[in-house]
């Protein structure tokens, strides 16, 4: 018995349209970007900026100064927009979402990246005033 999707348009008999399987492979991450994502959790968003000459004469003088900073560029990409979910939640700038997808990734995994931040974040506790 054959079955046909009537919500889809012609009948589900749709040659582009997009299956389940196709999108959650679309919104999956490889591991390594996993990784990225999570570690990103704990840097701060000053690390979005490059270090100045102030804090590289910093880390000269004393040593240990931490860059966060990826050398792949995609990998980089992933890092600062996780930084922002992380600290930011689902208020992404646009140039950020811009810079995501000319890094390679679409908007399927921007919002698999997004719900699984969101998540995992903290809640934070509003302060009551009596």
């Amino acid at each position: 018995m054959a079955f046909l999707d009537f919500n889809q348009p012609a009948g589900g008999f749709s040659v582009g349209s997009a299956t389940a399987a196709d999108t959650v492979e679309a919104s999956a991450f490889e591991p390594l970007e996993w990784e990225v994502i999570r570690l990103a959790q704990q840097d701060s968003l000053s690390s979005l900026r490059a270090p100045g000459w102030f804090d590289r004469t910093l880390s000269w003088l004393f040593g240990g100064h931490y860059n966060a900073q990826l050398a792949d560029e995609r990998l980089e990409t992933l890092r600062r927009t996780a930084v922002q979910a992380w600290h930011r939640g689902y208020a992404i700038p646009v140039s950020a979402i811009a810079a995501f997808k000319t890094a390679g990734f679409n908007l399927n995994q921007l919002e698999s990246l997004l719900a699984t931040i969101s998540a995992g974040r903290p809640t934070r506790r509003h302060r009551r005033t009596a």
